[in-house]
């Protein structure tokens, strides 16, 4: 899809799945820097600038990362900047605006990451509707990013679908705070 921001040209890749999970371990994983790096790989690997590492839970606010492909081909660093969201019918929101800052990824220009999670109505208290949309800009690139991210966001639909079901066992059903900060 193709939509103008500013005179940038954007392009969005969107899925929507039903994860195996209740709403509340979802949450928690969309905020686990170890569940981000599950979801990004095999062929791509995070690893943290912030001093003392990846923390165990990725409060709002500003995380850089190293990003490689396949471990050994350096794409650069990128800013995460998490923000988070409760819209009025309860849906939670996690935003990424942050932005490449080196390396290859720096031809995007644009770009806004937003997970929205709320009860699946046919099982509310054990599955997820997950909305997980990118809206990237590459000024000319930009059909040849939306690509490969397209491609990237089919791997990573296959890595959630498979991460989810542990997700209760690893994160409760209880969000360790009372909606988005």
């Amino acid at each position: 899809m193709l939509a103008s921001r500013a005179q940038t040209v954007v392009m969005r890749v969107t899925l929507r799945l039903t994860l195996d999970a209740p709403v509340d371990a979802v949450w928690e994983a969309l905020h686990s820097p170890d569940v981000f790096r599950a979801v990004s790989g095999p062929f791509t690997t995070a690893e943290s600038l912030e001093a003392g590492g990846f923390p165990t839970r990725w409060a709002g606010g500003e995380h850089r990362v190293r990003l490689r492909m396949v471990g050994a081909l350096p794409m650069g660093t990128q800013l995460i900047r998490l923000r988070d969201e409760t819209l009025p019918d309860g849906t939670l929101v996690v935003h990424d605006e942050g932005r490449p800052l080196t390396g290859a990824m720096r031809v995007v220009t644009s770009w806004h990451h937003r997970m929205a999670i709320s009860p699946d109505p046919s099982a509310p208290d054990a599955r997820t509707l997950f909305r997980d949309t990118l809206e990237v800009g590459a000024g000319v690139l930009t059909p040849f990013a939306w690509l490969g991210f397209w491609g990237f966001w089919q791997l990573r639909a296959r890595q959630l679908r498979r991460l989810a079901p542990g997700w209760v066992h690893e994160f409760g059903t209880s969000r360790s705070v009372d909606g988005p900060a």
